[in-house]
């Protein structure tokens, strides 16, 4: 029994030292040697489980399609090797701001309203309503020390800091590589074209670089997140000295589509557009060129970065992503340069990843988005995703954990196998509630302007009686039409007839007791009427009136204010109170009548008819005249002095005049989503066949302000062509004949570059693009499809099928059937109308596998009669298109 319990406590222990740890450490000593060859921070970080830091690098149009990417051998060799490369990366809307704006919020763009580079870029309603909430405010309220460097947005001005930055230096404006202004945590800092200090590459890096090494030294505990906006290889492609003669060669442009043109059977600026001349071709490769030598100072921030990591020991803890806003394209189709179309070279982009967990030189083809950033970003963080986010966490494609020998016969990953193509605005809805198509573009236009300056009635200047259009012939030949606003506009019958009557009729404004409606072709302005309906009211409570002389009389005609005198000088309105009349006479013909600003000079006549304004007051020392001429006095003929001082004075008006235009323009749609209620207490409320809502009061009807629908669409054509109207004078005033009817032109000439190597081929002219070429595409990829399919605004449909078709040469959509068309069509509708991941994430299999079995391209043959197929089956998509 002595000898049974001494040996008894020897397995027990055993069995301690087993769960002390002793006897694997022992007996493991490969483990123990390897795990002290760790740096004690990394050991450190194995102990606390601290969470990982995130780099985002970012480039501005680098495109994937062409070849870009040979350039960076260095970050090919960090990012393959030590990382996983996604094959069939994208972006949603091939735009630099409505690009940016989906990679901050992980939206659509129809959910944060950023259309284009202008339309609400960086704008009062975008820093209201989706900055708050961008992946920097999530990141920032966690722990994470979060920077930004580089581009922001195309129109950020650099007056504030975006919430959620703790580091803050951003671009002001567009890209630029010299001669540019940063706001540095809300400090503007300017910088020339001096290379060492001021070549914004270099600065991005070493900003960068320095930051996360001062976070590290100061809160070693603390996670890093920062962004690498780099401007590269966007405009004016400025390269570091030491590479600017590289890629002399260069030629990965060069695909199939190069100058593939003409395109009959695409879009409208695809058949509008021809090939490319000499001129623009040498220009391509130029560009090529230049392009790829402003991306090696991008690979050499990427080596800086990474060797940063390695000395600072955070590699292994530092997710690493480096991905474009959107692709590019230089000659394809004819184009010259630019982006914005739906096809692969633009919305194709270099996307890598390299952290913790993921694979190591792989390639991964799951479709991954701009809009998976955001998502990617909060989830690598250990962040909740927010659920109004479209995209989705490409975090679990990254997973390359084991699986045991329980889950061999799990599923695989599932994902979405389509997405969402979205360019430009949505078009306007009519008063029935249907979408209202834009016109189509492709020459009709100007085909019909060209007809109608045949007619005689076009082809005199705005002097003839009731002339309202007038046909002009622009500096490239191109005829257009532009209405009489001018002072011959005041010869219209309309006028002619109120002229004929006399002024005796002309009271109607200023009168107290009831309207004249009779003398249609005058309106009161705004100003007056709202006098009249507050003297009425007034009227009831005073039993004396005190009525004045009516000096003038205000109408509005086609768009213009003008004051026109009555006859005889001035007409009393009543025979009252005529000694205060007779003494007002004698007040006012002592006045100066003159008076400048934007007005009709008037002056006091006492022939028996009315005679038109003879010139338009615009300062104080030029007017416009009838014949449409602008007349200054002698002096500014004369001299330089007067005329610089009187030209600055006249930009110093147009630029307070604008910014106070774009202030009131928020405030008025500020003022629009803000509307109260009317208040309809104790008051009865009656609805008419005209749809007019009124209002009953004690003694009389008052009809409420209800909004116009014709007249805001006249405002926005009248807008329009005033906008248009402007622009034609800039060019000309700047002697630009570059343009075409619809298009975007821009102009290149040898002092264009600034930096070697330097264009010396003289000026040319090109136009590739359009404002309104607004579109919504449908791209799809998986076992048995890769396919494009496109609906634009116009009604045009494109079909590309890129099993065989990969460079889009052919547009194959008469190829389909008409079932596959309206599946196609119905799962894009649900895409243009998604919000939230669950339902702007169609995954494979299921219901959305059914679609794709109908998406093959049919030969033409002869068909059994069969039924034709209803409206409803075919549903709204055949109306009006054209394919």
């Amino acid at each position: 029994m002595a000898k049974r319990g001494l040996t008894n406590p020897l397995p027990l222990l055993l069995l301690v030292l087993v769960l002390g740890g002793v006897l694997p450490m022992a007996q493991g000593s490969g483990y123990l040697s390897g795990y002290r060859q760790r740096s004690r921070l990394q050991r450190d970080r194995h102990i606390r489980n601290i969470r990982p830091n995130i780099i985002l690098i970012l480039t501005d149009d680098q495109d994937i399609e062409l070849g870009s990417m040979q350039a960076m051998n260095k970050t090919r060799h960090i990012m393959e090797k030590g990382g996983t490369y996604f094959s069939n990366a994208f972006s949603t809307t091939p735009m630099c701001c409505p690009s940016r704006s989906s990679i901050l919020t992980g939206k659509y763009v129809h959910n944060h309203h950023t259309y284009t580079n202008n339309e609400n870029c960086s704008s009062p309603s975008w820093q209201a309503h989706h900055e708050p909430h961008t992946f920097a405010v999530h990141l920032n309220n966690s722990g994470y020390r979060t920077a930004f460097f580089g581009k922001y947005l195309n129109e950020y001005n650099g007056s504030y800091v975006p919430p959620g930055w703790r580091e803050w230096v951003a671009l002001v404006k567009n890209s630029r590589f010299y001669n540019y202004t940063l706001c540095r945590n809300g400090v503007r800092e300017k910088h020339s074209s001096n290379y060492p200090k001021d070549y914004l590459t270099d600065i991005i890096t070493n900003d960068s670089i320095n930051y996360f090494q001062m976070s590290k030294r100061m809160y070693p505990h603390r996670p890093v997140m920062m962004v690498l906006s780099h401007v590269a290889p966007h405009g004016p492609e400025d390269s570091a000295p030491q590479y600017s003669s590289a890629f002399p060669n260069a030629s990965q442009h060069i695909t199939p589509s190069y100058n593939y043109a003409p395109n009959p059977d695409k879009h409208w600026i695809l058949r509008y557009t021809g090939p490319m001349k000499p001129v623009h071709m040498q220009f391509t490769n130029m560009l090529q060129r230049r392009r790829m030598q402003t991306l090696l100072s991008v690979d050499d921030s990427m080596e800086k970065v990474y060797n940063m990591l390695v000395e600072t020991g955070e590699v292994d803890n530092t997710y690493l992503i480096y991905t474009s806003d959107h692709g590019y394209h230089i000659g394809q189709f004819g184009l010259v340069k630019g982006k914005s179309m739906p096809y692969e070279f633009d919305i194709r982009v270099p996307f890598y990843v390299r952290g913790p967990n993921v694979e190591q030189g792989a390639i991964n083809p799951h479709m991954v988005l701009n809009i998976d950033l955001a998502p990617t970003l909060l989830d690598m963080a250990g962040i909740d995703i927010p659920a109004e986010m479209d995209g989705k966490s490409i975090l679990k494609l990254l997973d390359t954990k084991p699986l045991n020998r329980f889950q061999l016969n799990r599923k695989g990953k599932t994902w979405r196998d389509s997405f969402l193509v979205e360019r430009g605005k949505p078009p306007h809805k009519r008063a029935d509630g249907k979408e209202m198509a834009q016109e189509e573009n492709f020459l009709p236009k100007y085909q019909r302007v060209k007809d109608l300056c045949q007619r005689a009635e076009y082809q005199t200047s705005c002097q003839q009686p009731g002339q309202k259009w007038q046909c002009v012939e622009d500096p490239t030949g191109k005829l257009r039409l532009y209405k009489c606003k001018g002072m011959a506009s005041l010869y219209a019958p309309r006028m002619k007839a109120l002229i004929a009557r006399g002024g005796s009729q002309l009271h109607s404004t200023s009168n107290f007791n009831g309207c004249d409606c009779g003398n249609a072709g005058f309106k009161t302005s705004v100003l007056k009427r709202k006098r009249v309906l507050t003297k009425k009211k007034m009227k009831s409570s005073k039993t004396v009136t005190r009525k004045r002389w009516a000096r003038s009389v205000s109408f509005e005609l086609d768009g213009d204010l003008y004051a026109v005198d009555l006859e005889e000088g001035y007409q009393p309105l009543s025979s009252k109170n005529s000694s205060w009349a007779r003494d007002e006479r004698r007040r006012v013909g002592d006045e100066d009548d003159e008076f400048s600003g934007m007005g009709v000079a008037v002056t006091p006549t006492f022939s028996s008819k009315l005679t038109p304004p003879a010139a338009l007051k615009v300062t104080y020392r030029c007017s416009i005249l009838m014949n449409d001429t602008v007349k200054c006095d002698g002096g500014l003929y004369q001299s330089l002095q007067a005329w610089k001082d009187h030209k600055l004075h006249i930009e110093h008006e147009i630029e307070t005049l604008q910014t106070k235009i774009k202030n009131l323009r928020e405030v008025k749609g500020h003022l629009k989503k803000v509307r109260p209620e009317e208040c309809q207490c104790n008051t009865p409320r009656y609805q008419l066949k005209n749809d007019k809502t009124f209002t009953l009061t004690t003694g009389h009807m008052r009809s409420l302000r209800m909004p116009s629908k014709p007249k805001s669409q006249w405002l926005q054509k009248e807008q329009k062509r005033r906008k248009k109207l402007r622009k034609f004078l800039k060019r000309l005033q700047n002697n630009d004949t570059c343009s075409m009817p619809g298009l975007t032109c821009f102009t290149h000439d040898n002092h264009h570059w600034q930096t070697a190597p330097f264009w010396t081929m003289g000026p040319f002219c090109a136009c590739t693009s359009a404002n309104n070429n607004t579109y919504w595409c449908l791209r799809t990829i998986n076992d048995t499809h890769n396919f494009l399919f496109c609906e634009f605004a116009t009604g045009f449909l494109e079909y590309f099928d890129l099993n065989t078709d990969p460079y889009q040469l052919i547009n194959a959509v008469s190829s389909l059937d008409r079932n596959a068309l309206n599946s196609m069509h119905q799962q894009l509708m649900d895409l243009r109308g998604c919000k939230g991941h669950k339902q702007c994430n169609p995954e494979k299999g299921g219901r959305e596998r059914s679609y794709y079995s109908e998406y093959r391209p049919v030969h033409r043959r002869k068909r059994p009669k069969v039924k034709k197929p209803s409206s409803k089956s075919l549903g709204q998509i055949w109306e009006g298109w054209v394919g």
